[in-house]
């Protein structure tokens, strides 16, 4: 990951490679934003005037670079759009800002050092600034060649490194931005600095989540996925726990054995665990974790089956976001359970029509095995119910019903208690992670009624998202608040990127959770 550093510096005195100033769209063209003005007076008081002239208007995300004028150190400058400029004096959105850095950190891609000119003058301004650079700097270089991963952009181009930090999906060969500096910060300012430092931590978690997604199933099994989690959790002073197969029959978890029997990779149960001596609150996380998604029995049609490597987005979220919790000493405890199957035909997968026994002990019909995620989900939950939390939160790349609903850029979030769906879908909006809450229709369970077992795996076709949820319900503990968080939609970009969004992998979640904890240990939530 790209190292993060705050200076009090001018735009115009920080010895760079470049320095990105930020354009709004004003009333009467664009504006030049607060943290560009020795920037213009180097231009001579004509800096929007010039890119005007070249076509720039401050559109959200619009890229405009200029060589430097006399006076400034850096050799570039690097106008990025930030979108209408507020009324009056009023402050810049945090997502705003966080869009535009990651768009500058990706159009930078090669550079060793920039230096980021943007409004950062209040503790979320800067902390939207730092994490929007680090988030946009990603780039996944694992399984290029050795020249691809050392290759050189441009000047100051640095080499590119494997392992997490360094990993991205948006298809530039060049190395990611190697130095961020914020200006118009306080270096040694105690707020400053923590809001510097949570951003770095939250940048690598999401990326450590990127990471595991943007991995070919290949190499991200059920056995391997669960590796890593140990080998954090050593790292982290995390508890861990792994059930393999053989613990997972004797423990009558039979939706995670039955979804991952017609695989030669078997299925894991992983129980990852932060807890901090003074928490009130325990948060339970459960993640989908389809290593890959053939559809089983229920095979996909030519043309789905590419990118089910992403079919595990849910549990690498949770993963991260305890991580996370833990690296930023939360007063919450925060479980996650991580479901590790992969979705395979074979002779001894589970066929239409069977019926599986699952841990909570009722009995589910599988009337299409492609609705797998579910099943997983289902054992994870009751099991984490047990353990009386305060509320259960899962999240899973669940159905395609969902992208149909809300689009590739926003989750749907369900669940059995008013407030805490809302709590849920608050603290989305505030990290700039789209969401949207849906409803379970109690009208909708009747269609997952089964001759033969508890419950069928399907119901009606209209509202599949909505069936899902209502099937998930069926396994929470009564009294248990729980939202159910579909990131099917944007969880993989498969378009190019935007913001400091990434092709392929998103780490989407990873901020929701850890900002629901915060919550939580603050006694805002639960």
């Amino acid at each position: 990951m790209s190292a993060l550093t705050l200076s009090s510096s001018s735009a115009a005195t920080l010895r760079a490679d470049a320095v990105v100033v930020g354009v709004a769209k004003g009333p009467d063209g664009p504006v030049v934003a607060p943290g560009g003005e020795t920037l213009d007076q180097a231009f001579g008081g004509s800096l929007a005037g010039v890119l005007e002239t070249l076509g720039a208007s401050g559109g959200e995300g619009e890229v405009t670079k200029l060589p430097a004028p006399d006076g400034v150190k850096a050799d570039l400058v690097l106008a990025v759009g930030l979108g209408d400029a507020p009324e009056g004096d009023g402050p810049y959105e945090p997502e705003a800002l966080r869009r535009a850095a990651g768009a500058a950190a990706r159009a930078l891609a090669g550079r060793k050092k920039a230096g980021f000119a943007l409004p950062a003058g209040d503790e979320a301004s800067l902390a939207a600034v730092c994490e929007g650079a680090l988030l946009g700097a990603y780039s996944f270089t694992e399984y290029r060649g050795k020249e691809d991963r050392n290759a050189k952009g441009g000047k100051g181009a640095s080499k590119g490194k494997k392992g997490r930090d360094g990993k991205g999906g948006d298809g530039d060969r060049s190395a990611p931005l190697a130095e961020v500096t914020v200006l118009g910060a306080k270096p040694r300012d105690k707020a400053h600095k923590a809001a510097a430092e949570r951003a770095e931590v939250l940048a690598a978690e999401v990326n450590r989540a990127r990471d595991l997604v943007n991995t070919p199933s290949n190499d991200l099994f059920p056995k391997s996925f669960a590796a890593a989690v140990q080998s954090a959790a050593k790292e982290h002073g995390l508890t861990v726990e792994v059930l393999d197969e053989k613990a997972l029959a004797k423990g009558g978890y039979g939706g995670i054995i039955g979804v991952g029997q017609g695989s030669a990779n078997p299925p894991r149960l992983v129980r990852l665990s932060y807890t901090h001596s003074k928490a009130k609150k325990t948060l339970a996380l459960v993640g989908k974790g389809i290593t890959y998604d053939s559809g089983g029995i229920s095979l996909k049609p030519a043309g789905h089956n590419e990118t089910m490597k992403c079919d595990m987005s849910g549990a690498a979220a949770v993963f991260a976001a305890v991580v996370a919790a833990a690296r930023l000493g939360l007063r919450v405890n925060v479980t996650g359970w991580l479901a590790l199957a992969e979705n395979m035909p074979s002779g001894t997968a589970t066929r239409p029509g069977d019926v599986l026994t699952m841990y909570s002990g009722k009995t589910v019909e599988v009337l299409n095995t492609d609705a797998e995620g579910r099943l997983v989900l289902a054992d994870a939950l009751t099991r984490a119910c047990e353990e009386k939390p305060d509320a259960v939160v899962d999240v899973a790349t669940l159905t395609g019903a969902m992208m149909l609903a809300l689009g590739g850029r926003t989750f749907g979030v369900m669940a059995n208690d008013d407030a805490f769906r809302t709590a849920v879908h608050d603290s989305a909006t505030e990290v700039g992670e789209p969401s949207w809450p849906m409803p379970l229709p109690g009208h909708l369970r009747k269609g997952m009624d089964s001759p033969i077992a508890d419950i069928a795996n399907m119901g009606e076709r209209m509202g599949g998202g909505l069936v899902a949820g209502l099937f998930l319900k069926e396994f929470v503990a009564e009294g248990t608040a729980w939202a159910h968080l579909d990131i099917a939609g944007p969880a993989f970009n498969e378009s190019g990127p935007f913001g400091y969004t990434p092709k392929g992998g998103t780490g989407c979640a990873v901020r929701t959770l850890v900002r629901l904890a915060e919550r939580a240990a603050a006694g805002d939530v639960l």
